[in-house]
């Protein structure tokens, strides 16, 4: 199954979009003072946001490769 390079652009933006969420939800978890599981929720939403933002960026630049071929 092939996939255009409109739909890497936009499974891309959803990717970086899932990371900054992430990210936030890292941030909330690192300043949320009464929780007790504050740093695990913290560390996995970096990790997590980390994880997808990559994605993103890696499928963004092999949908601008594909277009130029």
């Amino acid at each position: 199954m092939k996939i255009s390079s409109d739909d890497q652009k936009a499974i891309s933006v959803i990717l970086i979009c899932l990371g900054v969420l992430s990210f936030l939800i890292g941030i909330a978890g690192h300043f949320k003072s009464g929780f007790q599981s504050r740093a695990e929720i913290s560390t996995a939403g970096f990790v997590v946001a980390a994880i997808f933002a990559g994605l993103g960026i890696v499928i963004l630049l092999f949908s601008f490769a594909k277009k130029q071929n």
